[in-house]
């Protein structure tokens, strides 16, 4: 679109499809937040541990990277949440002797190593080169685009949908936007348009992904069991914060979390506001060279690091997260199960061991009523998902070698 001189058009489109989404998602934890927490209060530890097994399965059942990796990815993070000070013995674990390691590796400082040094050194190597063009939004075209993506209804319905669903289970906004893309395409009375300037084409994918990444949340406010790495680095803010997510937190601190959930509103609204209106300068700072944008970035990154214990120990440990994101994504390893491990590999340990000591060591607690079971159920179903992929492909190379043998 931007090439067919329709760049108005495609911001319009793509701030108001998130707008739509994230509102949808909104609504859903506004209505059904309540109702689950009404659930959740009736969970004991043995439940707590099923949900958060779920959760680590899923994004091994549903990550569109190798089995494997995410594993992988997801036993170096419990292996980091580890280090530190056991809450049960206080016994100190894998600290080498530093008293810095005591209270462990802080979220924030691994948030900001991963996803902000570590993209700053591989856009380096990349040797990425930012090319600004002039972009402005008109009154005309926005009331013009808007009255055009409004007829596509049904696109928002099914992409909001598909992006609750996904945030949910949770699956993340990148699945939800390529499943609402396909989903789009496929029902379109026009599908040869999509790529080449259809308004459809960015409506689905962005709808589905602020669904999603809003939808992530609830999970969080009720369990406190993040559903995405949105949502883990949210739950990390406001565990630094001595903030706890869970039922208990609509029990004691009602204000809190209805604040919480108006601000959701208040923030899309005012987003949608600003970036309609603030365009030409997101576009402006293109101009600027990545050589000067990129020592302003690690700059602050050292900055908000240091300020969390007032300590250079952390400065070093950001530097070192990051070189680890920057091996992640040359490798092609996923960094959300890394983040999730890492923010609830305390939590599933302490629920897990509060089960064992309930139940004298016997594993059957995970089975003693069909809430837990059906949970524990279905995340060896997520665990064991790719497997079925493989034996299908498998299968089908078998049938296609046979019929080849047979003509």
């Amino acid at each position: 679109m931007a090439q067919q001189g329709k760049v108005a058009q495609a911001l319009t489109g793509a701030f108001t499809s998130s707008f739509v989404g994230a509102l949808f998602a909104v609504r859903l934890i506004t209505f059904l937040a309540p109702l689950l927490v009404k659930f959740a209060l009736k969970f004991g530890p043995a439940e707590f541990f099923a949900v958060q097994r779920l959760t680590f399965a899923s994004f091994v059942g549903m990550s569109k990277e190798p089995p494997a990796k995410t594993l992988a990815a997801m036993m170096l993070g419990f292996a980091l949440a580890a280090v530190g000070m056991d809450t049960v013995t206080g016994q100190l674990r894998m600290t080498h002797g530093l008293p810095e390691l005591l209270k462990g590796f802080d979220f924030l400082i691994a948030v900001i190593g991963l996803f902000g040094i570590g993209e700053i050194l591989l856009t380096m190597e990349e040797g990425l080169a930012f090319k600004g063009k002039s972009a402005r939004i008109s009154s005309r075209a926005v009331w013009n685009t808007w009255t055009e993506i409004f007829r596509c209804w049904k696109t928002f319905l099914r992409s909001t949908a598909i992006g609750c669903w996904m945030g949910m289970t949770p699956g993340g906004a990148t699945p939800a936007s390529f499943m609402s893309y396909g989903m789009a395409r496929r029902m379109s009375r026009h599908p040869e348009r999509f790529g080449k300037g259809d308004i459809q084409g960015v409506i689905a994918p962005e709808t589905a992904a602020h669904a999603a990444g809003t939808s992530a949340l609830l999970p969080m406010l009720t369990l406190g069991i993040p559903g995405s790495p949105t949502a883990a680095v949210l739950l990390g803010g406001l565990l630094i914060w001595g903030l706890q997510p869970g039922p208990m937190r609509f029990v004691e601190q009602k204000d809190f979390v209805w604040g919480l959930i108006a601000s959701m509103y208040l923030g899309n609204l005012v987003g949608l506001i600003v970036v309609l209106t603030t365009v030409p300068w997101w576009a402006a700072i293109l101009k600027i060279p990545f050589s000067v944008i990129a020592p302003v970035i690690i700059v602050i990154c050292a900055i908000g690091a240091y300020t969390v214990h007032s300590a250079m120990f952390d400065v070093v440990m950001m530097l070192v997260f990051g070189v680890l994101g920057y091996l992640f994504n040359k490798l092609k390893y996923p960094l959300a199960p890394l983040v999730l491990a890492l923010v609830l590999g305390d939590m599933a340990e302490a629920s897990f061991r509060q089960a064992m000591l309930l139940s004298q060591g016997s594993l059957a607690i995970f089975w003693s009523n069909p809430l837990v079971g059906s949970i524990v159920g279905l995340a060896l179903l997520m665990l064991v998902w790719p497997l079925w992929g493989l034996v299908k492909k498998s299968m089908a190379r078998r049938e296609g070698g046979a019929f080849g043998e047979v003509n």
